[in-house]
This record gives C-alpha cells, structure tokens and sequence, in this order.
C-alpha cells in the first residue's frame, strides 16, 4: 500500500506565527461562550439555539418572542441580501405560538422545541413549494410531503420561517438562479454568499433564524460557511437521511449550518434520527452529538496540508489557517504539515456530478436543456451527456482509489486541517472571481468536494478575515464516522478563539 505521504513532506507545526489576540480574540471564551457574534445578546434573534432554550425554560422570554426578533431581522436584511424566496410570517407566528404554550405547560418536544429556522429550498417541505431555483418546476404542487430532515425537525417542534435560495437544482458553488437572481453576504451585500447553500448561510449569518439546514454534494454547505463566516458540517455519507435521493447520488450529503459549532452539535441530534425513506441511511449512533464535545484536542495527532499537495491559495487565506493550526498545537495536539498522497480528482468528480445534473434536466422532457441557466446547460453538454457508462465506471475506480488512501492516512492522523477555500468571497452574480481562468465552480473549490468523494466528515469554522473584512474558514476533515470527533475538534477551535463572534458588516 502506498504510504499516506513521502517523508521530504512532513513538517513539524510549531511556532508558526499566529494572528495577534487583538485581531484573533485568542483567549479562551469557557463555558460561557454561546457562539453568538458580538457581545450584545439582547438581540434575541442573534442568540444560540441553546441560549434560547434555557430562556424558554427559565421563562426569561418565549418561542413568540425569538421568532418576532427573527422575522423582524428578515425584513430588514433580506430585502438587501436576498436569501429567502419564501418567507410565511403566518406559519412561523402559530408555531411559535403553539411552541409557547407547550414551554408553558412543561411539555416541550425536545432541546429545539421553538427554535427559528429557514431550510434550503432542495428539500420537500409540507405545504410550501420546493422550487430548487429551477422554472421547469410547477409551483403548483403538490407539496404533501416533508424531507426526512424537515420532518424531523417539525416533528422537534422547531419554527420554520420559510426557504433559502440555492442556485439551480444546487449545481454549483454561488447562489444565483434565473428564477430568484443572486443572494449577498453578511459581510457585504455586494459580495457572494458561495453556494449552494448561499441563502442558508446568510440568513444564519444575519440572525434570520438561528440555523437552517442545507445540501451538500460537492462543498455546498462549507463554501458559503466559509465566507459568510459561519460554522457548516458535512457529516458522513449517509448519517442524515435524504428523500428523494438526490440525482448526485452518494456524493450527497445534508448538513448543519449554525453559528457555533455546539449549536451544529445539537442541530445534527436532531437531523440524524432515521426515515425508512432513505436506503443508504446510517444507523443513528448512540447519545448525543454533545457528549464529549468539549474534552479538547489534547494528544490528537492532527495533520495540516494547506493545499492538499496541488491547490494555491490567498496569501491571506494561507497565513489564517497556519495561525488556526498553532491554535490546535496550544491545545496540546501534535500536528504535522503533510500532504495525503492523493491527486486532484476534478475530471472523475466532474463525470459523476455533471452526468447527476443531465439526468435531472432529462427528467423535465424535450426542450428543458434550453430552459435552463445557460452556464448548467453548457457545463452539462461539456462534461454530462457525453459521459460514457465507461466513463462513469472510470470515474467510480478514481473514487474508491480516493477512499482507500484517506483511508490508510487517517490510520496515521486522527484529523486533517486544510483551508475550506483558497480564496476569500468575491463579487456577488459571478460564477468566479475577476480574472480567474475557468468559471466552472470546481476550479476554485479544490479542498471541498475531494471529502464528497470520499464521504467523510468535513466541518468549516471561521478562522480569519482578510485585510478587508472579509471571513476566512478553516476545513477539519475526520475519517468517515468520526463526526463526534470533528464536531470536538472545531469546538476547541472556537473556545481558544473569537473568530465565530466577529460581527458581519451588515449588523455592525
């Protein structure tokens, strides 16, 4: 078996020289940390999932309150950011009603009974149109059915306030769609969310609900996390349930998009509890996602490899996360800079995503293909429809390839750090930043969708802002089931900084 990296490739991290606590807010935020940005927490709509809960127990305020607080952040951000394309303040406002009056009685359903949220408009919800950006889709209906994820949290008693914008049928790393137009961040409204699950990250970023859930086939809920500087895990393969199956196959994951990583935590005890809908379905593990969360890093051997071997990044993107890694050596980790001995996998990716996104298109009848957002249609002409079965097979060997060497790398690393993106967000409505020699979005993705391919656990955290404000995210990838673990690793990350709490330009 090959050996996971040559020994000319392996550096001690240590001493590297981090941000300075000023600009980093390195020290320890303890217990008392809620993962809500800023140090203001009467906003109720900025305050964590678990934050609300203990008021709702406490009687200190109630569902009602913290979904008004909420919607009222709906409407003042979204008309400049655009990350909703369905808001029901109706809906939100008897939940939260019924949600009070179970707080009230002490029969609350769960540890997420009256939390707001929003979902990614890829996933079936009862009574509201799933649109996926798309205007093949009737808006008509019917909408009968609820996604195993959405069921599962109706079922938990959360308030749903409506449904986030995501590109086209989610095909690539930007939120923008012909029918919806383009989704702004909370760091600047004239800058991209990343997608494709744009809408949810801003809206979480914004306080327009405390969390959502969104879809990940090949970065969709690390790329926006990292620049809107918010917290995404993609879990592995088959620990959320979805339904339908997605037409990406198993390189589709949902995922968690909060602003903390405990909130993550809590978010995906929810998500992971099983539906007989999805086949490939993981069974739930025993206890909660919180259990051992926060034990620390200490003894982990943690490899750093800032560009997997054959990425290039922003200068400024390469110093936060080599600052981010001493973070995890004064915790008491032993991380070494390595690369895993893989090879980009863009071409196998590219047949087995595209020829997905044909199918789905296929599925709407003679004439869709000119329907559609002009730059899908031309990426699956170019890498979809003339895919051979020959093709796919070969695109499949290259995946199981992948799988075996991180595999045998993570028998040698219990986690591996890299930058989620090498670049930082750039100007909204653009497929790519100025200047770059490809518009297709994996040409800017390089540390993503390798960890679909492979199906492991990948969680970002904000570990910077550049020079000019904007959210720079740092990728800790475990080994497939390991996502306790990741989720532990990130919240030692946050705890030793302040990075999740920087206050988004447009709150500030």
């Amino acid at each position: 078996m090959t050996e996971p990296a040559a020994e000319s490739t392996r550096t001690e991290v240590g001493g590297i020289s981090a941000m300075g606590a000023e600009t980093s807010g390195a020290e320890t935020s303890g217990a008392a940390d809620t993962g809500a940005p800023g140090s203001d927490l009467k906003d109720l709509s900025l305050r964590s999932a678990e934050e609300l809960v203990s008021g709702y127990r406490a009687g200190d305020f109630t569902p009602d309150d913290a979904v008004r607080a909420a919607l009222d952040a709906v409407a003042r951000h979204d008309p400049e950011v655009n990350a909703f394309v369905l808001v029901d303040e109706g809906s939100a406002l008897a939940m939260a009603r019924e949600s009070t009056a179970r707080w009230r009685a002490g029969t609350p359903l769960g540890p997420v009974d009256g939390v707001p949220m929003s979902i990614k408009d890829i996933f079936l919800t009862r009574g509201w149109p799933t649109l996926r950006g798309s205007a093949l889709i009737d808006e008509k209906g019917p909408w009968d059915a609820d996604a195993p994820a959405v069921a599962r949290l109706r079922e938990a008693g959360a308030v749903f306030l409506g449904k986030n914008t995501t590109p086209e049928f989610a095909w690539k790393g930007v939120t923008d769609s012909l029918r919806h137009g383009a989704t702004g961040n909370p760091w600047g409204a004239d800058l991209t969310s990343g997608g494709s699950s744009g809408g949810a990250a801003t809206a979480v970023g914004l306080g327009m609900g405390t969390w959502s859930i969104g879809t990940d086939g090949g970065g969709s809920v690390r790329i926006p996390a990292s620049f809107t500087g918010t917290v995404a895990l993609k879990p592995t393969f088959g620990r959320i349930p979805l339904f339908p199956p997605s037409p990406y196959g198993t390189l589709a994951h949902a995922g968690p998009m909060t602003r903390s990583v405990r909130d993550a935590a809590v978010l995906l005890d929810v998500l992971v509890r099983p539906d007989s809908r999805d086949w490939a379905a993981l069974d739930r593990v025993s206890g909660s996602y919180l259990d051992g969360i926060e034990d620390g890093v200490e003894g982990l051997r943690i490899a750093l490899s800032p560009t997997l071997g054959y990425g290039t990044n922003d200068p400024e993107v390469e110093t936060a996360v080599r600052a981010a890694a001493q973070v995890f050596v004064d915790a008491g980790a032993h991380v070494v800079e390595v690369d895993p001995d893989i090879t980009d996998c863009v071409d196998a990716f590219h047949v087995l995503w595209f020829t997905g996104a044909a199918k789905v298109i296929a599925h709407y009848g003679e004439g869709a293909l000119e329907r559609i957002d002009p730059r899908l249609r031309r990426a699956i002409i170019d890498h979809g429809l003339e895919a051979s079965a020959s093709d796919y097979l070969d695109a499949m060997a290259v995946r199981m390839d992948l799988g075996v060497r991180m595999g045998a790398f993570h028998e040698q690393y219990d986690l591996l750090l890299t930058p989620t993106m090498p670049i930082a967000a750039f100007p909204r409505g653009q497929d790519a930043p100025d200047g770059w020699p490809s518009t297709l979005w994996t040409s800017w993705t390089p540390y993503t969708y390798p960890f679909n391919m492979t199906q492991q656990p990948a969680l970002s955290v904000p570990c910077g802002l550049t020079s000019d404000r904007r959210p720079i995210g740092l990728q800790i990838i475990g080994p497939r089931h390991a996502d306790a673990l990741t989720l532990r690793a990130g919240r030692a990350f946050e705890q030793a900084t302040q990075w999740h709490r920087q206050v988004p330009t447009l709150l500030s």
